[in-house]
């Protein structure tokens, strides 16, 4: 519970309480409303649900037909955000995606176009298939939620997250993402094929319907920015902080490592781990908050030495690795 402290009222901790109820009910709206229309496992949902509350992005990396844009839409659907999609080709262009300035004869001067970017919630579909240049444009909007064209820096909505998807598979035609794009990604998720018995609900109940018509509106733009808010009511233990960067710096020290977790990742981690405590109905972070996000958070911003990929090395197993050697907080 919330314990009033020095120079905080019993109204003011009453008020936060009431706003970390408010969010955590709006949270796990959300994650009931999105596994209406894809079929998901529960950790992948949530993990979605708590990037979003804690302005993080998100890759989800799978197999076609899974139902990764699907996801996405949902997701803006039920948190009652503006949402926007960008179909990455090779041929696509930084203007396709942040906007351009255009001479308006009329008002005789230029006036500014807006790309998709300039939506709470922007689903960059196979962003492998985008030239580097094209995914450069990115950066500045995913770390900084602005734009710079033709020299004039522009804010992004407030919330704002970039959904990415791309697929394994196929890798003909793609450019790998750098390790400062990926960086920027505070999760990696893969849904994976349903269970069979899942896989017949599914074909029984969405042939011929869109599975978006099952997705309820549960929040808006004001809520989500309240739960973000809220956030910071969610109390972290010190020892907590101190098993991430021990998580954190052990992947930096494994010998398979070429380039370890960033302290991007630490402070990310940390965040969307109050966000699934918020998710399960909690004013504190667990240690299990961090270990079921772990790998999502972590795995894909390792870059593996050429020796241990000729091994056939996996960072999820490093990231494994780093649980089990590192002392949980009994607290």
């Amino acid at each position: 519970m919330l314990l009033p402290s020095s120079g905080v009222s019993r109204a003011q901790t009453s008020s936060n309480g009431s706003a970390l109820g408010a969010s955590s009910a709006m949270a796990r709206d959300l994650v009931d409303a999105c596994g209406r229309a894809v079929r998901a496992p529960a950790e992948v949902i949530e993990a979605c649900v708590a990037s979003l509350i804690s302005g993080g992005h998100v890759m989800i990396e799978d197999v076609p037909g899974v139902g990764k844009t699907v996801l996405a839409k949902a997701l803006a659907r039920a948190s009652g955000c503006s949402y926007s999609r960008v179909q990455c080709t090779a041929d696509l262009l930084p203007a396709d995606v942040t906007g351009v300035s255009v001479w308006d004869q009329q008002a005789g001067a230029f006036a500014f176009h807006a790309g998709p970017v300039f939506s709470n919630l922007v689903l960059v579909d196979e962003i492998n298939r985008a030239s580097p240049k094209t995914q450069s444009a990115l950066l500045e909007s995913m770390e900084e939620r602005q734009v710079t064209v033709d020299g004039t820096t522009r804010d992004l909505p407030d919330p704002f997250m970039v959904v990415a998807t791309q697929n394994p598979v196929e890798y003909e035609g793609t450019f790998p993402l750098p390790e400062a794009q990926l960086d920027r990604f505070a999760m990696r998720v893969s849904i994976g094929y349903p269970s069979a018995r899942d896989e017949a609900a599914m074909v029984r109940e969405l042939a011929g319907r869109d599975p978006l018509d099952l997705v309820p509106r549960v929040g808006d733009e004001d809520a989500l920015r309240a739960a973000q808010r809220a956030l910071e009511d969610v109390h972290i233990d010190p020892s907590l902080a101190d098993y991430v960067v021990d998580l954190v710096r052990r992947t930096r020290d494994d010998p398979r490592v070429e380039l370890g977790a960033s302290p991007r990742a630490a402070l990310s981690l940390l965040r969307t781990g109050r966000a699934r405590a918020l998710v399960k109905g909690r004013d504190h972070v667990l240690p299990e908050d961090v270990r079921a996000l772990a790998v999502m958070a972590l795995a894909h911003r390792l870059l593996l030495t050429p020796d241990a990929r000729a091994r056939g090395a996996n960072p999820v197993e490093i990231v494994e690795d780093a649980l089990l050697g590192a002392e949980v907080p009994l607290g």
